[in-house]
């Protein structure tokens, strides 16, 4: 068993005395990692909520290259411009992945070719594919028939979801052309519908289902 999972077991073991952590990823490049700042402690609170997770309802930020990355079961990631990783940061972050960590990806549009370059340094035998509609991911609490939600047009493109898949687990789920981060934002950021909202909260929540599931 690996250690994110020992750590997972624990969390849920003792919700009385703590809970689990989650945690935006900090990255270098110029990129805005800081991006959507009501983001996840929104999403935090749906899910603690509407399927009674034990999740600290603090964000974290937490550096690609930082051994702190093994403490959390599931990191976000979003940004609308460059990323880079050194080596030593791409080498931490695949350790991560591979000892049972879980990472999110949101494309908040100009993200989608820096990511691919630099995904390439952390699983250079690894491109992503397009998971279909029936995965797991798309309805393991909510049912999305049809994949990810359209939350923000862009470039009025289907919305798509990939994923990185070693030796038969997905580790890293890249969502682009949704702008679900975004969905997940106070209603007055964006003056998104509420049915809009909820879907992207929604789609969230299945996220860190499938992350917790899979540890």
């Amino acid at each position: 068993m690996s250690f994110l999972a020992v750590m997972l077991l624990v969390g849920i073991s003792a919700q009385a005395q703590s809970s689990l952590k989650i945690a935006k990823l900090k990255y270098g490049g110029g990129g805005d990692w800081y991006a959507n700042k009501t983001s996840l402690p929104n999403l935090i609170k749906f899910c603690n909520a509407e399927l009674k997770m034990n999740i600290n309802p603090a964000e974290d930020v937490v550096e690609v290259g930082s051994p702190d990355i093994f403490t959390y079961p599931f990191v976000h990631m979003t940004g609308h411009g460059n990323v880079v990783f050194s080596d030593a940061e791409a080498q931490n972050l695949r350790n991560y992945l591979l000892s049972g960590g879980f990472l999110h990806v949101d494309d908040n549009y100009g993200l989608d070719q820096f990511i691919r370059r630099e995904m390439k340094k952390v699983f250079p035998e690894l491109s992503f594919v397009e998971l279909p509609f029936d995965h797991q991911i798309y309805r393991v609490k909510y049912v999305f028939p049809e994949g990810l939600p359209k939350i923000h047009e862009h470039d009025g493109k289907q919305p798509q979801g990939f994923g990185l898949i070693w030796q038969g687990r997905l580790v890293c789920f890249y969502s682009y052309e949704t702008d679900l981060g975004n969905g997940w934002e106070d209603q007055s950021v964006y003056n998104d519908p509420e049915e809009m909202r909820r879907k992207a909260l929604q789609m969230g929540a299945n996220l860190l289902s499938y992350a917790f599931m899979i540890q």
